[in-house]
Order: structure tokens, then C-alpha cells, then sequence
């Protein structure tokens, strides 16, 4: 997405299940990993994995920010805070969602969006757990998938693709084009929130509405 503008520095949490059992188990180690981060120079930090930071709500996901910043000293976001300032950057109010998920994790990612006054007007997952599941769905799989979703929510003005495992960078424009609606996805508009908190701007042209327009 930005080339040389931004270098990624990276520490694991060893999550292998999206699941709320396998977050809270992962909890204990954030701290730990945003040190890390300070400690190999980062500027600051983005905690990812959507779920991770929406399946306790938006008081909890605020929360996670202020314990990486204690930790590391540094400013910090979260994946849901980018997904966030992203739909409502395109002016998103009745949202189709897809995601990876399964049925408990959906109904909290619906009610994470409806905290922040969106409509999810159908929120439909792929049903998977296992991270390498979700790294072994194809780009047009994703993409017939993610269409089929807005497709069946002909009033949504916006569709969200959840889940940071899925690789949508490049599919963003063509889910536009068929689609036409502004789309917003759990990584690149993650990341797009990490680089504005490190002080670039966050364009990224050709891949959508928001990323290729300036600020």
C-alpha cells in the first residue's frame, strides 16, 4: 500500500482461532508485544485482528488502545478503530457486512456497529474459526462471496468485508465496480488508519474510494 512511505514492524499475538475463548487467552499478551514494538522502533502502534478489538464493544476496544499505550508509550489505534473512521469517511449509514465469521462473532460485530449508530442491514459469515482457513480463501472466492452479501441488501449504501485474514487490498476497486458502493475491509483500511496515526496521509490510489482520494 505505501511502498517505502512506511515500514512495518511486526509482533504476534498466536492467535489461531477466531473465536472469544482464543481472544481472551490472547489478552495477557498484548502488553508484552507492544513493548516489543517500542523496543524495535516503531512510532506507533495498530493493534489488528477486527475481532479482536470489537467482540467486548467499543468501551473494551478503547480500552485495548490505552493498554498498548501504557505499555509502549506510544500512540496506538486498533483494526475496528480503522474499520470505524472508514465507513464513516464514505458516508456509510445501512451497511452490508461479510465476514469470515462465525454466527456469535457476526452478532457482535452487529452490535459493535450499531454502537457507533450504523445500520448492518444483513451481517453474513463464511462460518470459519481456524486462521488458515481464512488464508486459504481465494481472491474470487472472496469476491463472489462479498457480492453475493450486498447483493442480498439491495438498500445498503456501503458493504464491509471483516475479518484481518482476508486479503482484500486488491479487490476493493472491483467489489466497487460491481457493486457500486464504497467498500471498506479489515486490513487495508486498518492499515490505512495506522499510517494517518503515524502521520502520512493514507491515500493508497487504486485501491477504492477511500484510499485513492486525499485527504
Amino acid at each position: 500500500m505505501y511502498g517505502e512511505r512506511l515500514r512495518y514492524v511486526v509482533a504476534g499475538l498466536g492467535i489461531e482461532r477466531i473465536t472469544p475463548a482464543h481472544f481472551d487467552a490472547a489478552l495477557a499478551r498484548i502488553p508484552a508485544a507492544a513493548e516489543q514494538l517500542a523496543a524495535a522502533g516503531a512510532d506507533a502502534i495498530e493493534l489488528t485482528g477486527t475481532s479482536l478489538t470489537f467482540y467486548r464493544g467499543e468501551a473494551f476496544n478503547r480500552q485495548l488502545c490505552e493498554a498498548v499505550t501504557r505499555a509502549s508509550g506510544l500512540p496506538a489505534t486498533t483494526m475496528s478503530n480503522g474499520v470505524i473512521d472508514a465507513l464513516k469517511a464514505v458516508g456509510a449509514q445501512r451497511i452490508a457486512v461479510a465476514t469470515a465469521y462465525n454466527d456469535e462473532v457476526n452478532e457482535r460485530l452487529g452490535a459493535f456497529l450499531r454502537e457507533h449508530e450504523f445500520e448492518p442491514l444483513v451481517v453474513t459469515g463464511m462460518g470459519l474459526e481456524a486462521m488458515e482457513e481464512v488464508h486459504r480463501v481465494t481472491q474470487p472466492e472472496l469476491m463472489q462471496f462479498a457480492a453475493q452479501v450486498c447483493n442480498s441488501a439491495p438498500e445498503a449504501d456501503s458493504l464491509l468485508v471483516s475479518c484481518g485474514g482476508f486479503r482484500t487490498l486488491e479487490i476493493i476497486a472491483p467489489l466497487e465496480a460491481g457493486t457500486g458502493v464504497p467498500v471498506i475491509s479489515s486490513m487495508p483500511h486498518g492499515l490505512w488508519a495506522g499510517a494517518r496515526l503515524a502521520g502520512l496521509d493514507g491515500a493508497a490510489h487504486g485501491f477504492g474510494r477511500l484510499l485513492s482520494r486525499s485527504p
